[in-house]
C-alpha cells in the first residue's frame, strides 16, 4: 500500500518519493519492519496464548529437559505470519504474480497448520488432523502454482548465450533480449546449466512442451510437499527449524536477486527472470520473521511455532525456490530437512521389515526425527544399529550445530552453480 503511495507521490516530484523503486530499499524496509512486529506485538501474542491455554502437549519420551516445555505457548507461526504479511502488503507490489503466489502461500499452508494446531488443542492430544488431508491441502497448493506458472504470461524467462571471441581466448556470454515460456530450472555441475523438463519428454513428438510442463507441475507437487513435511519434522528443538530456515532464506534471496538482474544474471551465466526481483522482499520480510521469532524461540523457548509455522515455512522456501527456477537444488540447500525426513522413513521401514522377519522390530537410531537421535545416550537400554554419539548432547548444542551444516550447505549450493 505505501508502495502505491509513494508511486503516486512520486509524480508530484516531492523528495525522496521515489525510493520506492528501488528493491534494496524496500527489501531493507520489509526486513525492519517484519523484525520489529515480530519482536513487538510478538510478545503480546505469546501473552494471549497463554491467557488462552495453548500449551503445548508434550509426551515424556526419556529426553532431558522435555518434560520441562509442558504447557509451553505453541501455534507461534501466528506471529510469522502477520510479521510476513503486513510488511509485504504495505511495500510489496502487489501486482506482482510473483508476490501473489508467495503471499497465497503463506497464507495457505499458514491455514492449514493452524487447523492442525487448533485440532491437537480441542482434542488435548498430539492428533491433529488426518495426514490425509495435509497432503491434500499441500498437493492442492502445488497445483495451483504449477498450473499459473504453467499458464501466467507474466512468468517468463531469458536464457544466457555463450560466444567465443574472434581471437578464441575468451567466452563471452550475453543474455537475450526475448522471453521465453518454458518449463526450465537450474541444475548444477553443467556448462550450461538450464535444464528443460521438455528433454524428458521428447518423447510425445509434438506434445513435448506441454508434457513437459505436466512433468514440471508433478515435480513442484512434490517438492511443496516434501519440504514442507520436512520442515515440519524439523521443528522440535528450541529455535532448529526457525534457524535453519533463516539461513535458507537468506541464500534464495541472494539467487532470487542474482537471478531477477539482467548485469548480474548475465555476468555470471545464470537464468534471468524478469520481475523475480520483487520476491527479494518477500524473502527479505520472511527473515526478518523468523529472527524476530527466534528472539522467543531460542533456547529455552517461550513460544513455539507449532504447525501453523513450520508447515508454512517449509511450503514458503519451496515455492520461492521454485518460482525462481532453483527446485532442483533444493535437496542440497535444505538437505537438514530431507534427512529428518529420511530418518523417519528408514527408521519406519526398518521397524516394520525386522518386525515381520524376527517377530520383534528394531531401530537403526536411537529416535527420530534425526534430531532427537543426538539427545539420546548410547547404550541407554536402546537396541539401535547406530549407538554413537555415546554421550547426550545437550539441546542447544544440537541447534548450533545444525545451523553451521546449514550454513555450509548454502555455501555449497552457491558453489556449485560454478562448478560446470
Amino acid at each position: 500500500m505505501l508502495y502505491y503511495l509513494f508511486d503516486y507521490l512520486a509524480e508530484t516530484g516531492i523528495p525522496g518519493s521515489r525510493l520506492m523503486n528501488y528493491i534494496t530499499f524496500r527489501s531493507g524496509a520489509a526486513f525492519v519492519l517484519a523484525l520489529f512486529i515480530a519482536m513487538v506485538f510478538g510478545r503480546r501474542i505469546i501473552d494471549r496464548l497463554q491467557l488462552m491455554q495453548v500449551g503445548e502437549i508434550v509426551r515424556d519420551l526419556g529426553l532431558e529437559g522435555q518434560m520441562q516445555k509442558k504447557g509451553t505457548p505453541t501455534m507461534g507461526g501466528v506471529i510469522i505470519i502477520i510479521a510476513i504479511l503486513v510488511p509485504c502488503l504495505l511495500v510489496g507490489n502487489l501486482s506482482s504474480i510473483y508476490m501473489a503466489l508467495m503471499l497465497l502461500t503463506t497464507v495457505w499452508l499458514g491455514a492449514l497448520g493452524f487447523a492442525d494446531d487448533w485440532l491437537k488443542m480441542k482434542r488435548h492430544n498430539k492428533d491433529g488432523m488426518s495426514g490425509k488431508f495435509k497432503i491434500v491441502g499441500q498437493v492442492g497448493l502445488g497445483l495451483i502454482v504449477g498450473c499459473t506458472m504453467w499458464m501466467s504470461p507474466d512468468i517468463v524467462m531469458r536464457e544466457n548465450v555463450e560466444t567465443m571471441e574472434p581471437r578464441g581466448e575468451e567466452i563471452v556470454v550475453t543474455g537475450q533480449n526475448e522471453n521465453i515460456k518454458a518449463a526450465q530450472t537450474t541444475i548444477p555441475f553443467v556448462k550450461n546449466n538450464n535444464f528443460d523438463y521438455a528433454y524428458l519428454t521428447s518423447w510425445a513428438g509434438e506434445h513435448a512442451a506441454t508434457a513437459g510442463w505436466i512433468l514440471f507441475v508433478i515435480v513442484v507437487i512434490f517438492v511443496i510437499t516434501a519440504t514442507s513435511n520436512g520442515a515440519n519434522l524439523t521443528d522440535g528443538l528450541d529455535g532448529l527449524c526457525t534457524g535453519v530456515s533463516a539461513i535458507i532464506g537468506v541464500a534464495l534471496a541472494i539467487m532470487a536477486y542474482l537471478g531477477g538482474n539482467m548485469i548480474y544474471s548475465t555476468y555470471l551465466n545464470i537464468m534471468y527472470i524478469p520481475g523475480s526481483e520483487e520476491l527479494v522482499v518477500y524473502m527479505a520480510a520472511f527473515i526478518g520473521a523468523l529472527i524476530g521469532f527466534l528472539w522467543y524461540n531460542a533456547f529455552p523457548a517461550q513460544v513455539f511455532m507449532g504447525d501453523t509455522g513450520s508447515l508454512a515455512i517449509g511450503g514458503i522456501i519451496a515455492v520461492f525456490a521454485i518460482l525462481i527456477r532453483k527446485e532442483l537444488l533444493i535437496p542440497l540447500l535444505c538437505a537438514i530437512f530431507f534427512i529428518e525426513d529420511l530418518s523417519v522413513m528408514i527408521q519406519v521401514a526398518y521397524f516394520k521389515i525386522t518386525k515381520r522377519r524376527y517377530g520383534q522390530g528394531r531401530r537403526v537410531f536411537k529416535m527420530t526425527p534425526l534430531h532427537h537421535h543426538f539427545q539420546k545416550p548410547g547404550n541407554s537400554g536402546i537396541e539401535a544399529l547406530i549407538q554413537a554419539p555415546l554421550r547426550a548432547i545437550p539441546e542447544s548444542k544440537i541447534v548450533v550445530r545444525f545451523w553451521i551444516v546449514a550454513i555450509l550447505l548454502a555455501a555449497v549450493t552457491f558453489v556449485t552453480l560454478k562448478i560446470r
